[in-house]
């Protein structure tokens, strides 16, 4: 799928739920809070989220690191308007742009050369190109920076009723959990000389992962 492609249908699959996205997602998209408390964020850090949404997540970045710039990345025309809005009643400053995450130039785009850190909430399980996208995100970090990635895992060690149901559910909105994450992450960190790791939350429900300086 193209980008284009891609932007329309994320468009058209978020017109409407973007208004009640945050609400009805907050119950299940488990993780991203525990992902931004371990950010480690140096005072006046430059943040870049990919995939950034309604900017939901922009906002606990500020809120648990009130000194970092955000920065946010979405193929979607529909979430930018929604992150807009958290940033204008949050009153917050975000530079917001429209672009593929799987490739996208930090300089052309936000006028920095790189970020210190990069995060991925959710978002590698709805882009076609994720591969990509985490070489990317890679790409994009400073020498210090680090990479931070929550989405859904392979619900291991739960039920495997509950995981096909999940699975059958996620499907209607375009989301395909990743079963290699982990092993491309490491894969590529490991090729671009840095250290991935990685840990299974709620019984397999969510995987987190750090990547940093070896």
């Amino acid at each position: 799928m193209n980008s284009a492609a891609h932007a329309e249908l994320m468009d058209g699959t978020y017109r409407h739920q973007r208004h009640i996205y945050d609400l009805s997602r907050k119950y299940y998209l488990l993780g991203r809070d525990r992902m931004i408390d371990a950010m480690e964020m140096p005072r006046g850090a430059d943040v870049l989220e990919l995939g950034c949404g309604t900017g939901r997540n922009l906002a606990a970045v500020a809120k648990r690191w009130p000194n970092a710039r955000l920065h946010g990345l979405d193929i979607s025309a529909e979430m930018l308007a929604s992150a807009g809005n958290t940033a204008q009643r949050s009153g917050l400053e975000m530079k917001l742009v429209q672009g593929d995450a799987s490739s996208f130039d930090p300089e052309e785009l936000f006028g920095k050369p790189a970020f210190d850190r990069v995060f991925i909430s959710y978002a590698l399980s709805m882009i076609p190109a994720w591969e990509e996208t985490i070489d990317a995100a890679m790409a994009a970090l400073s020498p210090q920076g680090s990479l931070h990635i929550v989405d859904f895992g392979q619900q291991e060690r739960l039920p495997s009723l509950f995981r096909s149901a999940l699975h059958a559910w996620l499907a209607r909105f375009h989301v395909n959990p990743r079963a290699t994450l982990f092993d491309v992450v490491e894969g590529k960190a490991e090729k671009a000389g840095l250290k991935a790791r990685s840990e299974r939350l709620y019984r397999g429900y969510t995987w987190h992962m750090i990547v940093s300086q070896a």
